[in-house]
């Protein structure tokens, strides 16, 4: 008998204290750590139920990383980004030779602009190739439908203006796309007939 009651004083006395311990919590500061307000034991078996998702979030933080600052001939922030949009490392070396030919590694960059050393646009010296966007100067066949009922940027990644192409992330996603369809032809005047022969370097 006397077990039976210690028993409920026991239970009795873990339903007060949860009692207060959810008042405390609505009363606590928002960034006031579970521990502080539950106890220690408490917290952790709070913490374990959460959908794995929110664990993992809660048990690494968010942090912003800085973007990377675009000069002209400086591709030091390859790596990174080419890593975010998908592409293997062994594709890098020329993946960063194809950006300097195209745009000079300089993100906001449209067919024919004229840039200087910061990437600032300074004036327009051609008008027949505007299409040709970003890093890898992606080019509207591949993004606009008027212009290629195929165009797999559009009809793959649902890009289909040009606006979005010149932020760099998007660009290298949209031209990985692009090299798992058709390897580095894209980027390869070689392939692309008669027309482009001046422009073909059997070396690049």
């Amino acid at each position: 008998m006397k077990r039976k009651t210690k028993l409920v004083i026991a239970i009795f006395i873990a339903v007060i204290n949860v009692s207060i311990g959810i008042s405390n919590a609505a009363s606590a500061p928002s960034g006031l750590p579970l521990a502080d307000i539950y106890g220690p034991v408490e917290a952790a078996l709070m913490f374990s139920e959460r959908p794995e998702k929110d664990r993992q979030s809660a048990m690494n933080p968010t942090t912003k990383v800085a973007a990377p600052v675009f000069s002209h001939g400086d591709i030091s922030w390859l790596p990174d980004l080419a890593a975010q949009a998908g592409w293997p490392e062994e594709t890098w070396e020329k993946l960063g030779r194809i950006i300097l030919r195209e745009s000079g590694g300089c993100p906001n960059r449209r067919g024919g602009d004229v840039v200087n050393e910061n990437c600032e646009i300074l004036r327009v010296s051609e008008w027949n190739h505007r299409s040709d966007t970003g890093l890898l100067q992606i080019n509207g066949v591949n993004y606009n439908l008027k212009r290629n009922k195929w165009a797999r940027v559009c009809l793959d990644l649902g890009i289909c203006e040009q606006e979005p192409l010149l932020d760099p992330l998007t660009n290298l996603r949209a031209g990985y796309l692009l090299y798992q369809y058709s390897g580095w032809g894209p980027w390869d005047p070689c392939t692309w007939g008669p027309k482009w022969a001046h422009r073909c370097n059997k070396g690049d």
